[in-house]
């Protein structure tokens, strides 16, 4: 077994920017996540209120979607199924996820 771990996760520099442009650094378990979601694998994260959990759970669709082309159809697409227990969570989810949408200027 290796003695060091593998070296994190580096964001695309959009991302990147957008941390730095608010004096913020991804967290570790935000880059795991990201990295495991971007594999294809599935993973379970437990971390304490205000611990970045919501962009942990989106930031791998928010990749994803940002190196995507504009559609010239119409027609809604499907990337990303989010299935809330409750109205305000999905509300709080969305207040959350649409500052950096908007501010990095992903299309969704």
């Amino acid at each position: 077994m290796p003695d060091t771990l593998p070296p994190p996760y580096n964001l695309p520099a959009q991302f990147d920017d957008w941390f730095a442009a608010r004096d913020w650094a991804p967290r570790p378990h935000q880059l795991t996540l990201t990295e495991t979601a971007l594999r294809g694998d599935s993973a379970r994260l437990i971390a304490p209120t205000g611990g970045g959990k919501t962009l942990a759970g989106f930031l791998a669709s928010l990749i994803e979607l940002s190196g995507k082309a504009q559609r010239n159809s119409d027609r809604p697409a499907l990337h990303t199924l989010y299935i809330s227990p409750l109205k305000a969570l999905a509300v709080d989810v969305a207040r959350n996820l649409m500052p950096p949408v908007e501010e990095m200027g992903i299309a969704i």
